[in-house]
């Protein structure tokens, strides 16, 4: 069994345990292209959601099951929250955080949450294997993943990787890091050492591995609030060298909001709902992005156990995956769907292709108009990073 059959199964079995409990199915519908880019509308950050409900007797219940722990990769949703734009729209929602043996797409499909956050590729495993789930918002439209390096490693492309000791997560994380190797020539079973490492950067800090997977929002950071005891100084980004997925031309998509597509179908209440519920988080996710310090402020109060200055510059960095937005926030840009899709059957992570109906714009654009119409910028084609100063240990 090669390395990567392995992998696949594993993420596979994870699911297949989950689903073991499971009750729900049924058929989703039709796949649509995205639209062509709406113009930018300039404005001020959201005070209240589009039409806002003003006679809510009784809100919705929501539960939305979150990708991971509480932290700025989810800030949007927590803003949303904090803000009052879910209240807004007559919604009452709960955030579900994930433990490492929870797959949020599991959790929808069982009826243990109304919707879930997931990366693409993560959501159309259980999906391929019978989960009826629909992406109906594309929120994260470029990759975070980076494999890192020492500055004297000389590792300064995909073909420098030949021969080194390379690290990864496994569960499903490696795949951009496997097409990249064999897209230039290299066999991740006979050029490179795999090696599996922890969710941190011990293992590189510890130099027992000459490239190590990262998220620039988090794991880089890490290496960033280490001290160098060379200097006893923080490390530098002139310290590292980086590869980038999104260069090389292997990222895949990584956090959207899905759906259980029968019932979307089928229950107009529901379909309501998403709507509602998908057009708040895009506005928490554009206050996060025009009030960035005191979304930070809102993700410490929920995440206390991480530092301020990590979870600011992970805000930083989380706001580059979104902004600027090709088509309007979360509206699925075609081009990236097929690329990710390509990587995912040439990596064997799915068998074929999904069929139609994996994700829809219509919500969505319901959604942005809705916004528009509250004279928000939905694109941000000014957006630029911000300068962020780590601390020791991120705090």
């Amino acid at each position: 069994m090669n390395y990567r059959q392995t992998s696949m199964r594993l993420l596979l079995a994870l699911g297949a345990l989950l689903l073991l409990g499971a009750a729900c199915g049924g058929s989703g519908p039709e796949a649509q292209s995205p639209p062509e880019a709406p113009s930018a509308d300039a404005g001020a950050s959201p005070e209240s959601t589009s039409a806002t409900t003003t006679d809510c007797t009784d809100p919705t219940e929501v539960v939305l099951q979150s990708l991971w722990l509480a932290q700025s990769q989810f800030a949007g949703y927590y803003a949303a929250l904090d803000q009052g734009f879910y209240e807004d729209l007559c919604l009452d929602v709960a955030i579900l955080e994930r433990s490492q043996d929870i797959v949020p797409i599991s959790v929808l499909n069982s009826g243990g949450a109304d919707f879930a956050v997931s990366g693409v590729p993560m959501a159309l495993v259980p999906r391929s294997e019978g989960a009826n789930v629909v992406n109906i918002a594309q929120i994260f439209e470029r990759s975070a993943t980076l494999q890192v390096s020492w500055a004297d490693s000389g590792i300064r492309s995909v073909e420098d990787l030949r021969g080194k000791t390379v690290g990864h997560w496994g569960s499903g994380y490696e795949f951009e890091l496997l097409a990249g190797l064999r897209r230039n020539g290299i066999d991740p079973a006979s050029d490179v050492t795999l090696v599996q490492q922890n969710f941190d950067m011990s293992a590189f800090l510890n130099r027992e591995v000459d490239a190590a997977q990262a998220m620039i929002y988090n794991e880089y950071a890490q290496v960033l609030e280490a001290v160098n005891p060379d200097t006893g100084d923080l490390y530098q980004p002139e310290d590292l060298l980086i590869i980038d997925w999104n260069d090389v031309g292997t990222a895949m998509l990584h956090d959207g909001i899905w759906a259980d597509a029968a019932r979307l179908e089928s229950d107009p209440e529901y379909r309501d709902t998403a709507r509602r519920l998908v057009q708040a988080s895009l506005a928490g996710w554009i206050w996060c992005r025009d009030n960035s310090d005191a979304c930070v402020e809102v993700v410490l109060d929920n995440a206390p156990t991480l530092g301020r200055s990590h979870q600011t510059w992970q805000l930083n960095e989380i706001n580059a995956l979104i902004w600027p937005s090709t088509n309007g926030i979360g509206v699925m840009v075609e081009d990236l769907w097929d690329q990710t899709i390509d990587i995912a059957v040439a990596e064997e992570i799915l068998p074929e292709p999904p069929s139609a109906g994996a994700y829809r714009v219509d919500i969505v654009e319901e959604a942005i108009a809705g916004l528009k119409a509250e004279g928000l910028d939905v694109i941000a084609s000014d957006w630029a990073r911000s300068d962020v100063e780590l601390r020791e240990g991120g705090e």
